[in-house]
């Protein structure tokens, strides 16, 4: 190996540790939200759900079979709900999705976000600043070298993505997450 590429990858592997190297800090970015507009957002998440939408409030937990998942999911939405997957990056809609209106796990319809909660990461997943609270739940994940936080429709335990502290302000919270793990309502 030359000098000059064994230095260059010395000084790069530090940036590569930090986790800048996976999150484009020059994507296209929201205005500041205030910690007041973030609040707003969690609190009025239902003003975006179209009236007589296809969801469900109930945050009770539902158990079902492998089979009946296989049943009533895609090999695609299985593999990321029921499997921990990660689809590829840039390969769902969803991430380009501008329309108004509530995004709602795909296995079990509870709401997870909204529209004025999502933002451009750059990354090829949607992402969002803030999640519907009660509506997903976190644990530890050391599948990979370096720990990272997980999350989960709290009423399907459907696996939905990854919560990461390289958003925007005041949340500093990129909630990264799988377009097949959720279904677009429009308003």
């Amino acid at each position: 190996m030359e000098r000059r590429t064994f230095l260059g990858a010395v000084m790069i592997t530090p940036l590569a540790m930090t986790g800048l190297s996976g999150y484009q800090r020059t994507a296209p970015q929201p205005a500041a939200e205030t910690d007041q507009a973030i609040e707003d957002m969690r609190r009025n998440w239902k003003a975006l759900l179209a009236p007589g939408a296809d969801v469900t409030l109930s945050t009770e937990p539902l158990r079902r079979t492998q089979a009946e998942w296989k049943k009533i999911l895609s090999k695609a939405q299985y593999e990321v709900l029921r499997e921990d997957g990660t689809e590829r990056a840039f390969s769902s809609p969803l991430d380009k999705e501008k329309r108004a209106g509530v995004y709602v796990c795909a296995g079990c319809g509870l709401p997870q976000f909204t529209s004025r909660m999502k933002y451009d990461s750059g990354t090829g997943w949607p992402s969002f600043v803030t999640h519907i609270p009660g509506h997903v739940g976190t644990k530890r994940d050391f599948k990979l070298i370096l720990p990272r936080t997980e999350y989960h429709c709290i009423r399907c335990g459907g696996h939905q993505g990854h919560v990461f502290d390289d958003g925007p302000p005041p949340t500093r919270q990129r909630w990264c997450n799988n377009g097949v793990a959720l279904r677009f309502i429009p308003a």
